[in-house]
């Protein structure tokens, strides 16, 4: 074991990813920040118990269930070991334990917040984070299905909506969430088009090609800025937003440009850009 992993809290952190709880638990905060009625929201139990739930356990299940059955795949991966915990066959134990410790923590969330509809949207969740990377339907090789199933990042944002408003999102901003969730994924995967090419995976990046994906990237982030810019009546700041389809065009007008370079800055511009949104939503609703 490497230094990091000598210790239990220290090696959960590694493994969960904090560079991406942004995806789970800033999804559920911008949710429920435009679900909510007002800032007393804030104060029920069931929110604060989600509001840890979606930034820790549930990045430890999404990204244990990765870890145990990508080992192959991860072996060459040069974003595993540097910036990302790379797999060890020793450490195997520790995260099925830190696995069921996420589902026990599903199981309280469910407890805490018993609504039908919150648990459909947690069982949605839990079903696609473990079989996106785990057999029998390991959405992650199937062309298309890959990037559809990481939907599984739009649902705390749903969880979130559900909770403080009692209700369904409408159909424009779940749309507006697919687009840019299914951006994201098929943005992330181009990096990797050689070592997937090189362990016998076809994504979606492996079938389409660099310079293909881009393009569906940047059809995908333009079509979010569209929703975007509409709902908030062209206000200055929702201008913000063309950044998204803005990494792919670059791309594109400059394809000798590494991706890394950009694909490492998003999770900083999507933590700007969600805060952004979830202050706009709490200062326009204020307390009655």
């Amino acid at each position: 074991m490497t230094g990091w992993g000598r210790g239990a809290a220290g090696f959960a952190i590694r493994l969960s990813r904090p560079r991406f709880w942004i995806y789970t638990g800033g999804t559920f905060v911008v949710g429920y920040s435009i679900g909510m009625a007002d800032w007393h929201a804030f104060l029920i139990l069931a929110y604060a118990v989600a509001l840890f739930y979606f930034f820790v356990p549930a990045n430890l299940f999404v990204y244990g269930i990765n870890d145990l059955f990508d080992e192959e795949t991860d072996r060459n991966n040069p974003k595993k070991g540097a910036r990302e915990y790379r797999f060890s066959a020793s450490d195997r134990s520790r995260i099925v334990v830190l696995v069921i410790l996420a589902l026990a923590a599903s199981a309280l969330l469910a407890a805490v917040a018993p609504d039908p509809r919150l648990i459909a949207v947690l069982g949605g969740f839990l079903f696609l984070s473990c079989f996106y990377s785990a057999p029998p339907f390991r959405f992650k090789q199937v062309p298309f299905l890959d990037f559809t199933s990481n939907v599984l990042y739009l649902l705390p944002g749903v969880y979130g909506f559900v909770l403080a408003s009692g209700s369904a999102p409408p159909a424009w901003l779940l749309l507006g969430g697919f687009f840019h969730i299914a951006a994201m994924h098929l943005f992330s995967a181009i990096p990797d088009i050689a070592c997937d090419r090189a362990a016998g995976i076809t994504t979606t990046a492996v079938l389409l090609g660099r310079r293909t994906s881009l393009f569906v990237c940047l059809a995908f982030w333009s079509g979010l800025s569209v929703i975007v810019l509409v709902a908030s009546g062209l206000h200055p700041l929702a201008l913000l937003v063309l950044a998204y389809p803005s990494a792919p065009a670059l791309l594109i007008l400059r394809p000798g440009l590494a991706i890394e370079k950009v694909y490492w800055r998003l999770p900083l511009l999507n933590t700007i850009l969600g805060g952004l949104l979830f202050c706009a939503m709490v200062v326009s609703k204020g307390v009655p």
